[in-house]
């Protein structure tokens, strides 16, 4: 399912693009680069917890999701909705509410304490649950968020998410886990938008545009 293709025919991509960027949600940093958790360096930050803080913007973002959810997957397949903890569960309750559906949210990992929950609420069996996600990186998240769905007896085939980077890895893990991914926004959409509207330099933009190539070799390629 090509569906960055189908979302960018619809204008969504480069609108949700527009937003992200008009609230900061997209910086770029080149000197020094950003730093991820897995030590990974890029040029490109997202956060799209932004979104929350601004209530138009969160509205039209929710109004994409909608809009995506009715037309490419349709009502009848999604009966529950699963956010991945942390930074999804402002999204998915958002959508659980337009669409009046019950919601649970996963964890990364077990709890220590208490009932020692990994997804939080009730899941019935046998429903059809689609995956929230903020954005999509290596979808290592959304991977754990399908296993402990399935494993309460829920059906999972899709996750929809504002962004991606579209990875390689992204790609291999949904495909293992057998999940059709359906994103607002990818990268370099993003970086598009970014130059077109005057956000990015031609130089600058190369320069992420490399980091999309290969992220795990970009910097050794900037000498950082």
């Amino acid at each position: 399912m090509n569906l960055s293709q189908n979302i960018k025919n619809t204008d969504i991509a480069e609108e949700v693009a527009k937003c992200l960027l008009k609230i900061n949600a997209v910086t770029f940093r080149f000197d020094p680069p950003y730093t991820f958790t897995s030590g990974l360096k890029s040029p490109i930050y997202l956060d799209n917890r932004l979104v929350m803080s601004y209530p138009s913007v969160r509205n039209q973002i929710i109004d994409f999701y909608i809009q995506v959810i009715k037309e490419k997957i349709s009502l009848k397949n999604v009966e529950w909705i699963s956010a991945t903890a942390t930074a999804a569960i402002p999204q998915g309750a958002w959508v659980a509410d337009r669409l009046g559906l019950p919601m649970v949210f996963v964890r990364p990992s077990t709890k220590s304490y208490g009932k020692g929950n990994k997804v939080e609420g009730f899941v019935k069996k046998g429903a059809k649950a689609l995956i929230v996600e903020d954005h999509i990186s290596t979808a290592e998240s959304v991977a754990g968020n399908v296993q402990s769905i399935r494993e309460l007896g829920g059906k999972v085939d899709f996750c929809i998410a504002t962004t991606t980077y579209e990875t390689r890895k992204s790609q291999e893990t949904l495909a293992a886990n057998k999940v059709s991914l359906l994103a607002l926004t990818t990268g370099k959409i993003i970086v598009e938008t970014a130059f077109s509207m005057g956000y990015l330099k031609k130089a600058e933009k190369e320069k992420v545009d490399l980091w999309f190539e290969n992220p795990p070799a970009w910097a050794g390629k900037m000498g950082l």
